[in-house]
């Protein structure tokens, strides 16, 4: 019989999915080099949690950078660090990784997570009983430097960075230590393009979004990271378009593997954070997109927190080319440069220094949300919630196959910044109905595009006809011009969502349609 892993890598060849690219705006001046090199660089590993059921305990290993200055009497902050899914840690080779924040002094430790580079083990995807027990675990590591500022026994001065899945560990981690120790121990986060639900971000309604539940597979194939289970279930959803439940035998319900993995479980156990958090996220982010990164700043820290945190969004992230329907091409950060003077990663030193080291607060935009547009502006508002309704009438869109359908809901000039959504009565008469919807801007319904490349999905499973319905738009960050207008985009296909639009031929029709945005002014 073959194995998972081959039969997912056949399942990708197959489908011919290539893996789309993970970009974050970069600043154009190189950092200088002279104090990452004369930093004191050291190799290890620590001891965590053991595989289920097995007895050996799992090595964690890790790279140590000390700066030049940073002694016993000289004693400087600790930055944790670790890479995106399927990648490895920085190593004397890789220091570029994390120069800017030694050059400012601070001290790293980045860490292969469990089942990539050296480290052992399987990837349970940022589980509190396996990835949080692994960062409690070199937090421990941490305390007994010492050349590395402490707050307290066992409590050391502790930042954190990584995109991506170099996010996620930030906060399985901050909330381990919060439900074991009482506090978060970390004391300040910037976590960079990554999930507040992972079954929501890979399947939102249930809806497959086809090539990133293949490269959640891919990325784990070189090493082998992810139970055989997992990949079982991963070929199920590339395959059928529906998120896998477990009926089928030798499969994972990934639904219930991924429910303790990411900041949405925590809140749900009554935890949350009471630290600064510089928080950046995608707005053309395809997967871990606007909405995700909103949710955590709006459930998963105290309101106390979000006075001393900022909320970064810029062109980039996990990216896909938006061909149908049509979207943007762009890549930029005017927020992190309004904010900060440079790319996100000179704006997290900047708060770092004044989070870690309690320097002079000199930063803007504390308490508040920085939402890049496509054009290159950056709008900032305290709420995304939207405030303002707009008629659009009937929205008909086919099934299975057609074109994009643009509607008006207001003219230029505009400016809308949150998490839309819209309301009507539907009525789609096949099974398992599906339809994609999106904000988009244009002169004409012709030239309309997508505002950053997202589109969400409505799902009927059964027949219905009439019923009143909510659906979730993809937040944005957009300016829209005098001379163009904001529609509402319908579609039956989607290349995020490819091959999984209705399963049979027919209609999708909202009635009494309203799109509520969170207009900032007009």
């Amino acid at each position: 019989m073959k194995s998972p892993v081959l039969a997912l890598a056949a399942a990708l060849a197959a489908a011919g999915l290539a893996v789309p690219a993970v970009t974050a705006p970069t600043a154009t001046a190189a950092q200088p080099a002279a104090a990452a090199r004369s930093v004191k660089i050291t190799d290890g590993c620590v001891r965590s949690v053991p595989e289920p059921g097995t007895r050996a305990k799992v090595k964690i290993c890790y790279t140590l950078f000390k700066p030049a200055r940073a002694h016993r009497r000289h004693r400087v902050p600790m930055l944790m660090h670790s890479h995106g899914w399927g990648g490895s840690r920085a190593t004397a080779a890789g220091i570029d990784q994390v120069r800017g924040y030694l050059d400012a002094g601070y001290g790293v430790l980045s860490f292969d997570q469990r089942g990539f580079g050296e480290s052992g083990g399987k990837a349970y995807v940022e589980n509190p009983a396996y990835e949080g027990r692994d960062v409690r675990r070199l937090v421990r590591r941490i305390a007994t430097l010492r050349w590395v500022q402490k707050d307290g026994r066992r409590d050391p001065r502790l930042g954190a960075v990584g995109g991506s899945y170099g996010g996620g560990y930030q906060f399985v981690g901050a909330f381990e230590q919060l439900r074991t120790r009482g506090k978060p121990v970390f004391d300040a986060l910037a976590p960079e393009i990554t999930w507040h639900d992972l079954s929501e971000s890979l399947a939102p309604e249930g809806v497959v979004r086809t090539e990133w539940a293949a490269v959640l597979g891919a990325g784990a194939l070189p090493s082998d990271a992810l139970p055989p289970s997992v990949y079982q279930a991963l070929v199920e959803g590339v395959a059928t378009g529906q998120w896998p439940d477990g009926s089928i035998p030798g499969t994972q319900d990934l639904s219930t593997f991924f429910r303790r993995n990411g900041p949405k479980w925590h809140v749900q156990q009554g935890r949350r954070l009471d630290i600064p958090v510089l928080l950046g996220q995608g707005t053309t982010d395809t997967l871990f997109n606007l909405q995700q990164g909103l949710a955590i700043w709006r459930t998963a820290l105290t309101r106390k927190a979000r006075r001393h945190s900022i909320f970064v969004g810029y062109n980039g992230g996990h990216v896909l080319p938006a061909v149908l329907p049509a979207g943007v091409d762009v890549t930029s950060d005017p927020c992190s440069r309004k904010l900060g003077g440079g790319d996100f990663q000179r704006l997290a030193i900047r708060f770092f220094d004044e989070q870690l080291r309690a320097r002079k607060r000199t930063l803007k935009g504390y308490g508040r949300v920085h939402l890049a547009t496509p054009t290159g502006g950056c709008v900032t508002t305290r709420s995304v919630a939207p405030n303002r309704a707009y008629d659009v009438g009937t929205v008909t869109t086919p099934t299975v196959a057609g074109a994009p359908v643009a509607t008006e809901i207001a003219k230029g000039p505009l400016t809308v910044a949150g998490s839309p959504y819209l309301t009507g009565k539907v009525t789609a008469l096949g099974l398992d109905s599906r339809a994609f919807y999106g904000l988009a801007v244009g002169t004409s319904p012709l030239d309309a595009r997508l505002v950053q490349n997202n589109v969400l999905p409505l799902r009927e499973p059964t027949s219905v006809q009439g019923v009143a319905r909510r659906v979730a738009l993809p937040s944005v960050g957009v300016q829209v011009p005098a001379g163009q207008s904001l529609y509402l985009l319908a579609t039956p296909i989607s290349d995020t969502f490819v091959g999984m639009g209705s399963r049979v031929p027919g209609l999708i029709t909202i009635d009494d349609t309203q799109v509520h945005l969170p207009v900032v002014r007009r």
